[in-house]
């Protein structure tokens, strides 16, 4: 019996180890496609989709990746380096919001976790952004930093609402 319980939990842990890989794959590669609605969603999608299956934890940890690349391959310009830690507590927004509300109601975290993200997101750039870039600059750069991210994360939901449907379902199908 004790065997089995074993066996059991390491398949479990083997199970989300290959997730979480999985999902950190995705946040890396996601942004070298250079197209802000493409790029969001597919992170987004990737950090609920985590919340809900690996917890908040792993999903914090994959959050800290996408910003990074996004540097690194140009997505982001390099003059918002400065703004990478705010992206990456806006991820840390989105998870632990969505998190706290998706077994109340999953839309309901969705949206609380977007908006959120957008809020804090947008309100922090505006800022950094207008101390290191010339006005007519940072007007574009904020643009960036405002209603896409809250569309983008949106999407997001909505997608990782699909996936995870359609993996609860073929999972009691195959059980």
């Amino acid at each position: 019996m004790q065997e089995t319980k074993t066996f059991e939990t390491n398949k479990k842990i083997a199970l989300l180890s290959v997730q979480f890989v999985l999902f950190v794959a995705i946040v890396t590669i996601a942004p070298m496609i250079k197209q802000q609605f493409i790029v969001g969603p597919l992170v987004n999608a990737t950090l609920f989709i985590s919340a809900a299956t690996l917890g908040t934890a792993g999903a914090i940890m994959i959050g800290l990746i996408p910003s990074v690349i996004s540097l690194s391959t140009g997505l982001l310009p390099a003059v918002l380096a400065p703004v990478i830690p705010f992206i990456m507590i806006s991820n840390a927004i989105l998870v632990l919001v969505f998190a706290g509300l998706k077994k109340r109601n999953f839309f309901l975290g969705v949206v609380s976790a977007s908006v959120l993200k957008y809020l804090f997101l947008y309100a922090t750039s505006s800022v950094v952004i207008s101390l290191i870039l010339k006005k007519e600059v940072a007007k574009q750069v904020v643009l960036m930093m405002s209603w896409p991210q809250l569309v983008t994360a949106l999407i997001g939901g909505v997608i990782a609402y699909s996936f995870l449907r359609v993996l609860r379902h073929k999972t009691a199908y195959e059980d």
